[in-house]
């Protein structure tokens, strides 16, 4: 198949007139009389850029997808440039699939997708073999973009919306397919323009593409980026991939620009006329060749700016054709049918005036036989001279014959559908424009637009009180379009507004009179509070909603109450609750055949079953869950059902079938639902992670998180991030992934993020010594989770990282002689201990588990670290197949048998901690094991004697100190406080703390009195 292209508006486009015979135009720069053609017919300048390009291309055939932004000041020639990347590309030996589709200037809301539809519509119209290769789900997805896509294959057909991410799904699904057979390169002009949901679109495209063979470029005109420009967002988050290259083109030096004059002129154009063209003109392509087409050669009264330059030649045509292109101006892109009945032209003055302004290169026609403006500033520049009542006139003809066409069975409907209204609203036609508004806000609703949707349907309400009787013009009630336009925020993100828009309509309601109406907006009003992280309040608005409908009702809307309700309970740990409501709404759900809801309250209802416990019946309905899912295409719900398993199997201690679920549930979703199999593959990870293999857990975590990642599973993200960071020891990105969170955790009320974000943000700062941040950490977390749940497997890991903390804390006030403090920790611990045994009692494996890793903490903090405790919580990890902390119970059983003097034993437990550590590449823990074997003397891999000692004599500085930190060792081996160190070697206290946190470093210890062994035992200082 040959490269489809749907030539741009920009700048010379390649469609020339043949040459002028030219005379006299030489060395005497004489071009009195005579008129030039308007483009070079040879490709100047752009060498650099274009090799850019090329590259790009080729790296793409090989896998390596690119996104290019290309910006330039309006006429710089960027569409040229692009036009002659296309040439190349289709006398390539393998040539390249053009995708290109422009942006057209609008309203934001006018017409969602304009680019995009552009780029298909040829390879729609050719029926591209990649088209059958489509999944049914795709298909169905994209024919609400393409109507003719619909009916194409088997179970083509989807009832309700897909949602925006599906959609952009599809899309790329369809873009993969292209690029199996040859590369391509979608290319989406004029973005300056680009409707929001296309913005949409780019983002998600950039930052989800993988390994298919595509080159992604977006231009765009630099001069138009005003400060607040939505443009700029969208740039400034493109350029921090690193397959994002950015290419800025700067108007033709003298030299380039006299190369374009030879060619257009057809004679060496003289020193003179180079360098007037270049100071009128600027450099600037598209300035001098209107200065060419004025009759000029840059003397005399030149046109003082472009759009005087472009006047000029539109008032050359003759009548009729200056007609033509008034009626284009106003309708941007139109076919002559269209022309006809708006400029009231026979087929025969029509046709002579269209060739009349395409010969003189003021209109173009494209590839689907629709005339546009040769450039878009040619068009804004007679649109602008257009009188207010001659605009007027226009908009409302081509509106009322662009209606027309809505009522047939057209390919265009949604284009069609927002130009009549942007049409009407432009003549000032309020009734009709508030009709067709409407309707153009559900078409967008309809195509998952969610932000023009909004837009659109907020016009409509501007509206509704300028026009008499709006409920017929709207086809709606004003409640219906309150909901609509709250609706369409909402998708789009923006609750807040949304909110406002529901009680707006909530106060048109009277409770008591439309008790079912007023029910289901507070249902969506509880759904949107949530959205906003108001827990509590959404509980409450869904349970007055709830009230609100009989107490025998059996209808939808009580089930999906009852099932989000249910779920919301279970998030918030009100494990009964949640079943109690499950089961209700699952018997409404079966009863009426409302699967969906069906399938949600399955789910919930085998969530909370097993954390109370019963695991094998939650199983089974969770496993039901899963199968309604697959039987209905339900793809969305499957993800959940096969992740919440997994997750649930994991809290369970079942950590083998957890990972074998998270895997089935990758294999089974389709390679075109990214978001669905990143939230799947970040549960297989953390599954991974889990049982030990952390080569599948680094695997899932490679590509750098998507942009378009927010809300929940942003922080999933980032707290496995975060999780896999730690375990390997790497502080600095643990940190980088907690920070990039916190204050989303903050306003969160699900504990599932809360206890997670608590227990690693602790971590890492008793890590890094800060053991009052540390502590502050375990105590934000544990009152937030305590006020909301009885979720008993959050609080067990938080409250476990706790008495590390305390345990720590408590051995450094011994090493600093602070008993006080010693017996504040102590007492913390025993706090911590008391709610870990309620835990324990209350959980399952996994709860005792950190209840015995607590027990064996305890004694830690009370200085008589006990070896039997810690090698009774490696057991208890062991039998949950969890290696890491086996390993970490393993190490510290190591230490306290070193205590002990048997270190034989010591040697045995280091040693097979150390093996885990290295198998799993957890730097810290290795580093952890390797200096407590060096300050203990334990030989963990060579020949050792008969008490587990090394047989060689260790001697000298393995740590590498520096001459000054073995001053301040010499005297930390005395017992000297931070104080007395600084003092004593004239430093600041602060000074001499750095100095001995870096020997803890390098000695591989966590306290002084440890280091004051290895000093003693190795003779440093």
């Amino acid at each position: 198949m040959s490269s489809s292209v749907v030539q741009p508006a920009d700048s010379p486009s390649g469609r020339m007139t043949p040459p002028a015979q030219m005379a006299g135009l030489g060395q005497s720069g004489d071009t009195s009389g005579m008129r030039a053609r308007l483009t070079s017919s040879r490709f100047v300048g752009r060498v650099g850029e274009l090799a850019e390009l090329e590259l790009a291309l080729r790296e793409a055939t090989t896998g390596s997808p690119a996104v290019v932004l290309l910006g330039g000041e309006s006429g710089v020639g960027k569409t040229r440039l692009v036009t002659e990347l296309q040439r190349r590309l289709a006398q390539a030996d393998e040539p390249a699939l053009v995708l290109r589709g422009e942006s057209v200037e609008q309203r934001d809301g006018e017409l969602p997708y304009a680019p995009l539809l552009s780029a298909l519509r040829p390879v729609v119209r050719e029926r591209h073999p990649a088209f059958e290769r489509l999944s049914s789900v795709s298909r169905a997805d994209l024919a609400t973009l393409l109507p003719a896509l619909a009916g194409s294959g088997p179970n083509a057909e989807r009832d309700g919306t897909t949602g925006q991410i599906r959609l952009f799904e599809a899309l790329l699904e369809l873009l993969d397919l292209f690029s199996e057979s040859q590369p391509v390169l979608l290319v989406l002009e004029d973005m300056h323009w680009a409707d929001r949901s296309t913005r949409a679109f780019a983002s998600f495209a950039a930052s989800s593409l993988r390994q298919e063979r595509l080159v992604m470029l977006l231009t765009y005109r630099t001069d138009e980026l005003h400060r607040r420009h939505p443009l700029l967002a969208l740039l400034a988050e493109l350029e921090r991939l690193e397959r994002t290259q950015r290419i800025e083109l700067a108007p033709f030096d003298r030299l380039e620009l006299a190369e374009a004059l030879a060619d257009i002129l057809g004679d060496t154009p003289s020193p003179q006329l180079v360098e007037r063209l270049f100071e009128r003109g600027e450099g600037n392509p598209l300035y001098t060749e209107e200065l060419l087409a004025a009759g000029l050669d840059g003397r005399g009264a030149a046109p003082e700016t472009l759009r005087q330059a472009f006047m000029l030649r539109i008032e050359r045509l003759a009548e009729d054709a200056q007609r033509v292109t008034r009626v284009v101006a106003v309708g941007r892109r139109l076919d002559d049918r269209t022309i006809a009945e708006v400029s009231g032209l026979d087929a025969p003055r029509l046709q002579a005036a269209l060739r009349d302004a395409v010969s003189e290169q003021v209109l173009v026609a494209g590839e689907d036989d629709r005339f546009e403006f040769r450039h878009a500033l040619l068009r804004e520049a007679l649109y602008d001279d257009l009188l207010p009542g001659e605009r007027s006139e226009l908009h409302l003809a081509l509106a009322r014959v662009l209606e027309s066409g809505c009522e047939e069975e057209d390919k265009r409907e949604l284009e069609r559908t927002t130009a009549v209204a942007s049409h009407y609203e432009a003549a000032g036609e309020q009734r009709a424009a508030l009709k067709a508004t409407a309707r153009a806000a559900r078409a967008a609703l309809e195509v998952q637009a969610f932000g023009e949707a909004g837009d659109l349907a907020e016009r409509a309400l501007e509206l509704w009180p300028r026009v008499s009787d709006p409920e017929e013009a709207a086809e709606l009630d004003h409640v219906g379009l309150l909901s609509l336009a709250a609706g369409a925020n909402a998708e789009d993100g923006h609750h807040g507004r949304a909110e406002a828009l529901r009680r707006e309509a909530l106060e048109e309601l009277d409770p008591e009179r439309d008790a079912r109406r007023y029910s289901s907006i507070l249902g969506q009003l509880a759904r949107t509070q949530w959205a906003l992280n108001r827990g509590e309040q959404a509980v409450e608005t869904a349970e007055r909603a709830l009230a609100l409908l009989p107490s025998d009702d059996r209808g939808l809307e009580r089930a999906k109450l009852l099932s989000w309700l249910a779920r919301n309970r279970f998030l918030r740990g009100r494990f009964r609750e949640a079943v109690t409501e499950a089961e209700e709404a699952l018997s409404i759900a079966v009863a009426g055949g409302h699967t969906t809801a069906e399938a949600e309250s399955y789910n919930t209802l085998g969530m909370a079953m097993i954390a109370l416990g019963d695991v094998d019946e939650g199983v089974a309905r969770m496993q039901r869950t899963i199968d309604i899912a697959l039987e209905t295409d339900d793809l969305d719900t499957a993800t959940y059902g096969y992740s919440n398993m997994a997750d649930m199997l994991s809290l369970a201690g079942r950590t083998a079938e957890a990972l074998r679920v998270a895997k089935e549930g990758l294999a089974v979703m389709p390679q075109r639902l990214r978001a669905d199999r990143d939230w799947i593959a970040l549960t297989l990870s953390e599954m991974a992670f889990s049982i030990g293999d952390w080569d599948i857990a680094r695997k899932h975590l490679e590509d750098p998180p998507p942009s378009w990642l927010l809300g929940r599973q942003l922080m999933f993200r980032r707290l496995r991030e975060a999780d896999q960071a730690l375990g390997e020891g790497d502080e600095d990105a643990a940190a980088e992934a907690l920070d990039a969170i916190e204050s989303l955790v903050a306003v969160s009320p699900e504990p599932q993020w809360i206890g997670l974000f608590g227990a690693l943000k602790a971590e890492l700062l008793r890590r890094r010594r800060d053991l009052a941040g540390a502590q502050a950490a375990v105590a934000s977390a544990l009152d937030r989770i305590e006020l909301c749940t009885d979720d008993v497997m959050r609080i067990a890991r938080v409250t476990a990282v706790g008495m590390v903390v305390e345990a720590d804390r408590a051995q450094r006030a011994r090493d600093l002689a602070e008993e006080s403090e010693e017996r504040d920790a102590t007492a913390r611990a025993q706090i911590h201990m008391d709610r870990l045994r309620a835990v324990g009692e209350a959980g399952g494996p996994v709860e005792r588990a950190w209840l015995a890793t607590g027990d064996a903490e305890l004694t830690r903090a009370k200085g008589q670290s006990d070896q039997r405790k810690w090698l009774a919580a490696a057991s208890e990890w062991e039998t949950l197949e969890r290696p890491y902390w086996v390993a970490i119970a393993r190490w510290r059983a190591a230490e306290a048998l070193v205590d002990s003097g048997d270190r034989a034993s010591a040697a045995e437990a280091a040693r097979a901690a150390l093996e885990t550590a290295r198998r799993l590449g957890s730097e810290w823990l290795t580093a952890q094991l390797t200096g407590l074997a060096s300050r203990a003397r334990l030989e963990l891999e060579h020949e050792r004697d008969g008490n587990g000692a090394s047989s060689a004599a260790e001697d000298g500085d393995p740590f590498g100190l520096t001459p000054r930190e073995r001053q301040v060792l010499a005297l930390l081996a005395e017992g000297a406080t931070n104080r007395q160190i600084g003092t004593a070697l004239y430093m600041a206290e602060k000074t001499a703390s750095v100095h001995v946190s870096r020997i803890l470093s390098k000695l591989g210890v966590s306290t002084r009195t440890q280091a004051a062994a290895v000093a003693h035992r190795q003779n440093l200082g």
